[in-house]
Parts: structure tokens; sequence; C-alpha cells
């Protein structure tokens, strides 16, 4: 999957996450891209954050670091 697709389904991850607490909504993501993503989809996504962190929104960010 190309980098701007995942950046994409990540960021819409988090924005329906949104409305939850920041606590909340970096647990939520955490939980779906552990429990959805395949491993390369999740390795694609931390090269992204490696490199371009900016892209990311902050609740998808947070999850990241946890998933390192």
């Amino acid at each position: 999957m190309n980098q701007p697709e995942l950046v994409r389904m990540a960021n819409q991850i988090a924005e329906f996450f949104q409305p939850y607490s920041e606590a909340e909504a970096v647990d939520g993501v955490e939980a779906h891209l552990r429990n959805f993503w395949d491993p390369r989809m999740r390795a694609g996504l931390i090269e992204i954050f490696t490199t371009q962190p900016d892209q990311l929104k902050p609740a998808v960010q947070a999850a990241i670091q946890r998933l390192r």
C-alpha cells in the first residue's frame, strides 16, 4: 500500500476518535492499528512517522510511539 493511502487511512481513524479524550483517542487508534492493520501496513506507517511525522495527526503519532 502506498504512503499517501496509509496516511489518509490512519488520519481518518484519528478523526473518528476526535470527540473522545486524548487518552481514549490514542488508545482507540492504537487498538485499531494492532487489531486491523497487517504488519506491513504498520511498518509502513512507522516509516512515515520516522521520516515525515507532520503528515500524521497527533493521536496517530502517539499511537505509533506505543507500537514501536
